[in-house]
C-alpha cells in the first residue's frame, strides 16, 4: 500500500496559513457570488485560485505541501485574493520563501544583551522599559518595570511576557484591554516561530500556552500574525488604580531579534500617578514586593 509522504515543515506550515485564511472569508467578502447548497467554511479553494489568476490543481497542491517555491508575483497574486494584511503577506512570503529565516537558537534564551543598552534601560529612570527575545523572554528590564509589573518581572515563570499575560490570573484582571493586547501577543509569537521555525525553546512555550489556555490555542489555530510597533492599553494597578499607557516596540538591530519596550503615559492623570509609583517604589525597602500585571 502507497501512502502520500508528508510534507516537509515549513511547508506544512504553509498549507495551514493558507488554509486559515481562506476559512475566514466568505464569497461576498472579495465579491464573488455566494451559491446554493454551500458546505465549505470560507471561500473555496477553486474560488481563491480563481481569484489569484492560478489553476485549481496548483492550488490545491500548494495547499497540500506539495509544490515547490511559489515566485514573488504568485504570492502577491495570494495575498490579494486572501486579503492578507501587511503583516500576513509578510509572514506567506516568509513560509513560502524561506525569506529572512535564521537558524535555530540554542534551548536556552540569548542572554547576550549589549552593554548600551543595558545603560540605555537604566537611564530611563521613570518609564518601564524592557528588552525581549522574539520568544517574549524578558532579556533585562529597569528598575521602572519592576515598579509597575511586580518586584518578580523577569524572573521565574514571569520570565516571559506570554505567559504571564496568558496564565497569571492576575496579570490577567489587571489587563483591562485583555483579549486585544492577548491576540496581539500570539501573532507577535507567530511572526518569531516563522523566522525560527527549528527553536526548541520556542515549540516548549507555544506546547506550554496551548495546552493551558484555550484562547491562546484558538488564535494559534488561526494563524494570527501581527507584528506590532506602537500601540496603547489600560492595566489595574494595584496600588496606582487604572493606567492609560502608550507602548513602543523598537527592534535593537539586523543581528538578532531582540526587542525594547518601551511604556509611557497616555495622559497628564497616568504621568502623576505612574511617576508616584515609579518614584516610592526605587526608595522602597527590597522586602516589598507588588503583584505584577501584564508587560505584554
Amino acid at each position: 500500500m502507497t501512502t502520500t509522504p508528508r510534507p516537509a515543515p515549513q511547508r506544512a506550515e504553509l498549507a495551514a496559513f493558507l488554509r486559515a485564511k481562506r476559512a475566514r472569508l466568505q464569497p461576498e467578502d472579495v465579491g464573488l457570488p455566494r451559491g446554493p447548497r454551500r458546505r465549505t467554511p470560507g471561500l473555496r479553494r477553486q474560488e481563491v485560485a480563481q481569484l489569484a489568476a492560478v489553476s485549481v490543481e496548483w492550488y490545491v497542491r500548494l495547499e497540500q505541501g506539495r509544490v515547490g517555491t511559489p515566485g514573488a508575483a504568485v504570492l502577491d497574486a495570494l495575498a490579494d485574493a486572501l486579503r492578507l494584511t501587511p503583516d500576513e503577506a509578510r509572514h506567506l512570503r516568509l513560509l513560502a520563501r524561506s525569506e529572512s529565516r535564521r537558524a535555530a537558537p540554542a534551548a536556552g534564551p540569548d542572554r547576550q544583551v549589549r552593554a548600551s543598552l543595558r545603560q540605555l534601560l537604566d537611564g530611563i529612570p521613570l518609564f518601564p522599559a524592557y528588552l525581549t527575545d522574539h520568544r517574549l523572554d524578558v532579556l533585562a528590564h529597569n528598575a521602572a518595570a519592576r515598579a509597575l509589573f511586580g518586584a518578580g518581572f523577569g524572573t521565574g515563570r514571569a520570565d516571559n511576557t506570554a505567559r504571564t499575560l496568558f496564565l497569571d490570573p492576575a496579570a490577567r484582571a489587571g489587563q483591562l484591554d485583555w483579549q486585544r493586547i492577548a491576540r496581539e501577543t500570539v501573532g507577535h509569537l507567530r511572526a518569531g516561530h516563522a523566522r525560527h521555525p527549528g527553536d526548541p525553546r520556542m515549540a516548549a512555550l507555544v506546547a506550554e500556552l496551548r495546552s493551558h489556555s484555550s484562547e491562546f490555542d484558538t488564535w494559534w489555530t488561526d494563524h494570527t500574525v501581527l507584528e506590532r510597533s506602537t500601540g496603547s492599553k489600560r492595566v489595574h494597578h494595584p496600588e496606582a488604580g487604572e493606567l492609560r499607557l502608550h507602548y513602543d516596540i523598537l527592534s535593537t538591530g539586523p543581528t538578532t531579534d531582540h526587542l525594547l519596550f518601551t511604556v509611557t503615559p497616555a495622559d497628564a492623570t497616568t504621568d502623576r500617578a505612574l511617576r508616584r509609583l515609579v518614584t516610592a517604589h526605587t526608595t522602597r525597602t527590597a522586602g516589598t514586593t507588588v503583584h505584577p500585571i501584564n508587560a505584554a
